[in-house]
């Protein structure tokens, strides 16, 4: 086998392969005869159809298929011999030959970029510092509370935090609009379930009332034809009710399935520190690599961020495929919003590849089961979690993904300045606003 690779790109490469023309013929050969033994055409006994028949009618079929599959055996070989690690596929192209003993093609592929880390000098990252206060256990024991909430009718005028039951018409221009009618609607006042300003506008009012809201719809407002204009919504209250939250004591904790409240508050301190734990180790694993990939440029394959590119709208298909969205809308997606996300996450792995290949990174057994049993502890099942895992190897290598990327994080903050930002646990968990 003769090959020869010429760089017609920074990352891609021409390969020619020419092999011997016998090769092809043998297998062909070999395949035909073992076919006439099996084949069963008209006019002929099973086993006794002459070579020459069955090469005219399954030749040209069987040559083809032995030809693919020499072409890809003699690549993967060539690539082997060449000390070549092709990124995404090749497109192979036949060659005419200049000797007739041979065929040749040619395989069109990238290749991995050397990738060579930036220095980390004088490089630092920002990690959360935080700790469960009495406070925290209090606030969390307070929204349990407020799952379990019962609503009483009260006579009075509505105040922040009331249950209003209500009827409302609303119109825009004088014109009623669809969607703005509702009967018996429940709401919560401060909720801000409902266009910003409607619900202050309830604030002291009375079963039956009869009352006027003005308001301005938004103007990133879902209904289009709605956003930035005025409305008036004509409300009728029809009921008030104010919050009844049960006492904090043993009979609250019981039926949460804990014995005490002490137990339970100790149960909550535990829950909420491996909360706070794993967003202190996400948003330092998010510094990490917001670091590498700003202080790393590398070229990059087309072939691997086109394959990120549509990994990432299939992911987004599926999701929007739940929430009822009708495939032909999908198809309409453009790859090219995806195109960032898709560099960077190229980027990271081969970021992450590098620094676990030179220094011999290695996910222990022990280390993987540790990680499979944290994230079980998280279920009511954990053991039929940890069975569910180790059930089959792709699942573990999800994990072993985790575990090296861990790695690979610690590997990096011994190299630089880490910089504790203390903060607390009410505000590391909170939501970032939309």
């Amino acid at each position: 086998m003769q090959v020869s690779v010429e760089a017609t790109g920074a990352l891609e490469r021409k390969m020619t392969v020419a092999v011997p023309a016998e090769r092809v013929d043998q297998e062909v050969q070999k395949r035909l005869q073992s076919l006439s033994r099996t084949v069963n055409l008209p006019g002929f006994r099973p086993g006794k159809v002459p070579a020459k028949v069955v090469a005219n009618k399954y030749g040209p079929k069987v040559r083809q298929e032995v030809m693919d599959e020499v072409t890809r055996s003699s690549f993967y070989e060539a690539l082997t011999a060449e000390k070549l690690q092709p990124a995404g596929m090749p497109i192979f192209e036949p060659k005419p030959s200049t000797e007739s003993d041979q065929i040749e093609f040619t395989a069109t592929f990238e290749v991995y970029p050397d990738v060579e880390l930036a220095s980390f000098e004088g490089l630092s990252v920002e990690r959360p510092a935080a700790e469960i206060a009495e406070k925290d256990i209090d606030a969390m024991i307070d929204k349990m509370r407020r799952q379990r909430v019962e609503w009483e009718e009260v006579d009075r005028a509505a105040k922040t935090e009331d249950q209003l039951v209500v009827d409302f018409i609303g119109s825009v221009d004088g014109e009623k609009f669809a969607g703005g009618e509702g009967d018996n609607v429940t709401l919560v006042l401060g909720s801000s379930s409902f266009i910003p300003g409607f619900e202050e506008q309830l604030v002291g009012r009375s079963k039956g009332e009869e009352t006027t809201v003005s308001v301005t719809f938004p103007e990133d407002y879902q209904a289009a034809e709605l956003a930035g204009k005025a409305a008036e919504f004509a409300v009728t209250v029809q009921l008030v009710s104010e919050a009844k939250l049960p006492e904090i004591d043993e009979a609250f904790a019981k039926n949460f399935g804990i014995e005490s409240l002490d137990n339970l508050r100790g149960e909550l301190s535990k829950s909420m520190q491996y909360e706070l734990d794993q967003a202190i180790k996400g948003k330092t694993k998010q510094a990490v690599m917001d670091m590498l990939f700003e202080k790393n440029s590398i070229e990059l394959p087309k072939s691997l961020v086109d394959e990120e590119i549509n990994a990432l709208m299939n992911q987004m298909k599926a999701n929007l495929s739940k929430q009822g969205i009708p495939a032909e809308g999908l198809e309409m997606m453009d790859g090219k919003m995806y195109e960032d996300q898709a560099r960077r996450r190229v980027t990271l792995s081969l970021l992450i590849s590098e620094i676990v290949k030179s220094n011999d990174l290695k996910a222990s057994p022990e280390k993987i089961r540790e990680t499979v049993e944290t994230v079980a502890s998280t279920y009511d099942t954990p053991e039929e979690v940890v069975k569910w895992y180790y059930a089959e190897r792709e699942r573990l290598a999800q994990i072993e993904s985790v575990v090296l990327e861990e790695m690979v994080v610690d590997w990096v903050l011994e190299k630089i300045q880490v910089e504790d930002q203390v903060t607390t646990f009410e505000a590391l968990m909170a939501r970032p606003k939309q």
